[in-house]
């Protein structure tokens, strides 16, 4: 605390004041003169009495309480006309709005006892230093945003309201929280700056702006830098850059390559921290441990685990890394893996041979169960009541289209889905195969580089959709999401009728002759004839066909989740990993659940059976990354956000309160002298 020297007194104003405490003091030493008078009773002057007893001049100082009162009353008078204040921030602005980061990273605990508990602590206290007539708005976010708190001036509802934030398991994202924001400053505004007719309504408008503050512990992504706008806020860092983490960042369990295919569980493991930690992994099984091993990773690096499951075929699979850090929710990752069932595949084409052999191999029997109908099947009542139902799994539509997409996956080859986005270019000849999308998949351990094909139509791709192969002329095949489903197309025949291909006359480059396949038909490429069509089929019906043995799907907390209702809106419950139970009502064949709230395993039951599991896992390293920047709040390297101070620098005075207190000390004086003076 330090005194204002620029508002003390003179020298000998200061001089002044020190000779009164003396004064007072004299006072109490002096005698009292009194003149002599003769009274008939002595018992109502007994206060006289008292005071006659000190005849001196100077008399012994007694314990008085009026002359301690009235020292520290003179005391706390020299002190306020010190001015003593401290250096400090004040609030710049009325309008403020306060962002609550509570994303799964806010759950560290460098910070007790958690981040999210800080940046709330640390919010009520800008709410405590809100001005009489201030307002303020709260509003937290994940990767999506949420006005816990409209603008007002109550400080009991903002203090409710910013205790009412709950923690999440979602990732981080200020996309959705700059957009509030951003619609708040341009309401806020009325005019937009650059439209402003003069300079007085440009200061308006900038005067209408809310102050922004960040409470968050970082790692934002670079593209949540095209939100920011007109929106400069202050970065309020959580967290420490000594926080130490060792996070599950993958966990899946799939079948071995081999004769005798077993289950085996992979695992990744990453080190966030500064030290070598030792990990003891368990992993369990419907609650039962089956397993465990014991890994030490490096600062920085990771370490891959295989764990072989014998003997085990299904369900629900738990890893857990025993290890103490400041992050617990990714010491925990889960998988499902469901009883293989056979998908239900409709083929409709006109003749394909090659298809046919590829789809009758032993192999693909024991995937899927394939039925083959001709294209006029379209035109049927039985097609339709199927399809729209869910009855298949899958339905690959050879050089043929339907007038309405099923409720399944789909491969069209040779042929467009009637859905918006895809088209088709001009008919090309021999275009060359140039690049394989071979990490996904349907392209998996696929190896095109000597196919050849004679003519194809290169594919416009929808929005979402994903290149899988490309030539020099374009697309020939991609895949694209349809809700719940995903649709597969192939932009070239594999064969063609005779009587409408031309292919040897068109295309002599493309080295295939006009050798038939069967009566009337012709080859359009020669992949048929390579060992990777074969595989390609089989990755076909394992991936589009709807029955995936591995059940975890690679969700993330907050991602919704949609699947086929086994019956015709019959109830369906979603049991949660800690033991909760959501009702759901399909919507025709579909039902969707959005509240995967955290990681687990979700039960999907339709009456007393379980209809579908499947499981949720946070697995992002941005998240695990809890080491902060004090300086800008980034973790791991992110994007560094700051933004215009709000703060500006202030003395906080003291001599108010010094006044207040010397009022008190004049009436507590006042109130002793009448006590001893009365009778």
């Amino acid at each position: 605390m330090l005194p204002d020297l620029t508002n003390m007194l003179s020298w000998w104003q200061w001089a002044l004041l020190a000779a009164v405490p003396v004064a007072i003091v004299l006072l109490y030493f002096l005698k009292l003169r009194r003149r002599p008078l003769a009274v008939p009773s002595t018992y109502l002057w007994r206060k006289s009495i008292e005071d006659l007893r000190v005849n001196a001049l100077w008399q012994r100082l007694q314990r008085n309480p009026l002359l301690y009162l009235q020292l520290a009353l003179l005391a706390l008078i020299a002190l306020a006309l010190l001015r003593p204040s401290w250096q400090g921030m004040q609030l710049r602005g009325d309008r403020f709005v306060l962002l609550i980061d509570n994303s799964a990273s806010m759950q560290a605990t460098d910070q007790k006892p958690t981040r999210l508990d800080e940046a709330k602590r640390r919010a009520g206290e800008l709410i405590d230093q809100m001005g009489s007539g201030d307002a303020a708005m709260i509003v937290s976010f994940s990767d999506t945003a949420r006005v816990e708190q409209g603008f007002t001036d109550d400080r009991r509802r903002l203090r409710r309201s910013l205790a009412a934030i709950e923690p999440t398991a979602r990732p981080t994202s200020l996309a959705e929280a700059l957009r509030v924001v951003a619609g708040l400053v341009k309401a806020a505004q009325g005019v937009p700056p650059e439209a402003a007719d003069s300079a007085e309504d440009s200061a308006t408008a900038e005067e209408a702006t809310p102050e922004v503050f960040l409470f968050s512990d970082g790692g934002f992504s670079p593209t949540d830098a095209m939100w920011l706008g007109e929106v400069r806020p202050t970065l309020v860092p959580i967290g420490s850059p000594d926080a130490r983490n060792v996070a599950i960042v993958a966990f899946d369990v799939r079948r071995s390559d081999g004769a005798r295919p077993r289950l085996q569980a992979y695992a990744r493991l990453e080190n966030f921290g500064p030290e070598p930690v030792d990990v003891l992994l368990e992993l369990s099984r419907d609650g039962r441990l089956i397993n465990a091993d014991r890994v030490t990773i490096q600062p920085d690096e990771a370490q891959q685990v295989e764990f072989d499951l014998a003997d085990v075929d299904t369900g629900a699979f738990r890893l857990r890394a025993a290890v103490e850090d400041d992050l617990a929710l990714d010491n925990e990752a889960f998988a499902v893996v469901q009883p293989p069932q056979p998908a239900n595949v409709l083929v409709l084409t006109p003749g394909n041979p090659p298809l046919a052999a590829a789809l009758k191999t032993g192999t693909a029997a024991a995937l899927a169960e394939v039925h083959f109908e001709q294209p006029a099947f379209l035109q049927s009542e039985a097609y339709r009541r199927q399809t729209l139902s869910g009855g298949y799994d899958l339905v690959i539509y050879d050089r043929c289209r339907p007038a309405e997409m099923p409720q399944s996956n789909t491969l069209f080859i040779g042929g467009l889905p009637p859905v918006e986005g895809w088209s088709a270019g001009v008919r090309v000849l021999g275009p060359t195969i140039i690049d394989v999308e071979s990490t996904h998949p349907l392209l998996e351990w696929i190896e095109l580089g000597e196919v050849l094909v004679a003519a194809a139509t290169p594919l416009e791709v929808p929005p979402g959709g994903r290149v899988l192969i490309d030539s020099d002329t374009g697309p020939l095949m991609a895949v694209a999401p349809r809700q719940a489903f995903e649709d597969a197309v192939l932009g070239f025949p594999l064969v063609e009728q005779a009587g409408n291909a031309r292919l040897a006359q068109e295309s002599s480059d493309a080295a295939i002759s006009s050798k038939k396949s069967g009566p009337d038909i012709r080859l359009n490429t020669n992949w048929p004839a390579r060992p990777s069509f074969p595989a390609f089929v089989l990755n076909v019906l394992e991936y589009l066909g709807g029955r995936p043995e591995v059940g975890s799907e690679h969700l993330r907390p907050g991602q919704a989740v949609e699947f086929l209702a086994a019956g015709n809106g019959e109830p369906m419950q979603v049991v949660m990993p800690q033991g909760e139970t959501v009702d759901l009502l399909p919507s025709g064949t579909m039902a969707a659940f959005v509240g995967t709230t955290g990681p687990g395993v979700y039960d999907l039951r339709q009456g007393p059976q379980i209809h579908h599991r499947f499981a949720v896992n946070l697995f992002d390293a941005r998240e695990s990354d809890v080491r902060a920047d004090p300086l800008s709040g980034s973790r791991g390297g992110a994007y560094r956000l700051a933004g215009d101070s709000t703060w500006q620098t202030a003395r906080r005075e003291v001599w108010p309160l010094l006044v207040a207190g010397g009022l008190f000390l004049l009436l507590w004086e006042w109130y002793t002298y009448i006590k001893r003076v009365s009778l």
